[in-house]
């Protein structure tokens, strides 16, 4: 009588994940050097197979169009790795809402914008200057702004929770506020056009939200 057929396991090799990472990292890179090189627009997705040195299906298999690789490489740039939590779930975000002194907390929050911008700044005038001539860009900035305000939000709530915002100073005007001097418009302005340090906007975004957001102490 013959054996009966045991069922195939699945097979998962750390080396074979790392390889895939690595990969991906590179189309990734490849992609981020084009687009800025190039412009959004003008990259095709064969420009970025021979720039990483992968067969084209490889990068239509790990990002399928053009604008899901423009978009996992905003995400890389915005949190810093691959994986996949939302920047409301990062420790780093977290430290913000959750710090219980207002001043500190929009210190923290201008710090950490500071190193995102920092880390976005090429991907940010790729995406300006494609959002008007290109629909996929133009969604995916959509996108970005609803999500950049949101998480504004949350943390002009939890200051409005401990009372810490100025008499008569309401969520939806403070949040307008600290979306606006936090904007990555704003950034580029005064980083990318008239030469501020980093290090420079981070305080000047840090002294303005306090003064305008917070109860005079």
């Amino acid at each position: 009588m013959a054996d009966p057929v045991k069922p195939r396991r699945s097979y998962h090799s750390p080396r074979r994940r790392q390889q895939a990472a690595a990969t991906r990292q590179g189309i990734l890179e490849a992609a981020e050097r084009l687009f800025e090189a190039r412009g959004y627009p003008a990259t095709t997705m064969e420009q970025v197979a021979d720039e990483a040195g992968v067969a084209l299906k490889t990068v239509y298999v790990a990002f399928a169009t053009k604008s899901g690789l423009l978009r996992a490489l905003w995400d890389l740039r915005l949190k810093g790795d691959q994986e996949e939590a939302g920047v409301a779930e990062r420790p780093w975000y977290r430290e913000v809402v959750e710090e219980p002194d207002p001043a500190r907390q929009l210190r923290r929050n201008a710090r950490n914008a500071r190193v995102v911008k920092e880390r976005i700044a090429g991907m940010l005038k790729v995406l300006r200057s494609a959002a008007p001539v290109d629909p996929d860009a133009a969604a995916l900035w959509r996108l970005i702004q609803t999500d950049f305000y949101d998480n504004q939000r949350v943390i002009v709530e939890s200051l409005h929770a401990r009372r810490a915002l100025r008499p008569g100073l309401g969520v939806a005007r403070a949040t307008d506020i600290l979306w606006t001097l936090n904007h990555p418009d704003v950034w580029l302005l005064l980083v990318g056009e008239r030469g501020w340090t980093p290090e420079r906007w981070e305080r000047w975004f840090a002294d303005t939200a306090c003064a305008q957001l917070l109860r005079p102490r």
